[in-house]
């Protein structure tokens, strides 16, 4: 069985995302110098999970196309989406244990990617069902925005398991909470 794995990256201080839902500070560092290493990542990935704020995102700022092909991905949401055809992008909502628990099955042996946001992946972290989290620290502070993981209660220690430096200065760090 596959790793339930936070794979994001984050401002120096903690942020996915300015307050209002935007990236190009991000989007501004290019993705050359990460492109082989998300490649690895997205190899080992079975299935997909991300909030509809995420999945909304990646609708209008990659228009026409589904960057996840047929890969199973839920999406969180109350609301009434659409799915683009031919993908594996179904919509959910409830309690967080039975969607992972799906998410994990979907993968087979792969791993769970937990896209985002912050909100979702705390919901996992706090449910105890994350295995990994990987964040690339990029070299800029935002000073407000969208959290990187808001849990409800502190977490148990994690334990560093790797780190990946990056041309520009990014440094991707991975822990485990096994």
């Amino acid at each position: 069985m596959g790793k339930v794995i936070y794979y994001v990256a984050s401002s120096m201080d903690g942020y996915i995302a300015t307050e209002d839902d935007n990236l190009d500070w991000l989007l501004s560092f290019g993705f050359e110098a990460f492109q082989a290493h998300f490649d690895q990542f997205m190899a080992s990935v079975g299935s997909l999970v991300m909030g509809s704020a995420t999945y909304e995102w990646v609708r209008v700022n990659e228009p026409g196309t589904w960057a996840y092909g047929t890969l199973p991905c839920q999406v969180l949401t109350s609301r009434s989406l659409q799915a683009p055809e031919g993908t594996g992008v179904r919509f959910t909502s409830g309690d967080i244990g039975p969607i992972c628990a799906a998410a994990v099955s979907d993968a087979g042996d792969a791993d769970v990617w937990v896209v985002g946001g912050g909100k979702v992946a705390a919901q996992f972290a706090d449910a105890g069902l994350l295995d990994e989290i990987r964040v690339t620290y990029m070299p800029v502070a935002l000073g407000r925005g969208r959290p990187l993981l808001p849990v409800t209660a502190p977490t148990a220690p994690m334990r560093l398991t790797g780190t990946t430096s990056f041309n520009g200065g990014a440094a991707e760090l991975r822990y485990s909470l096994e």
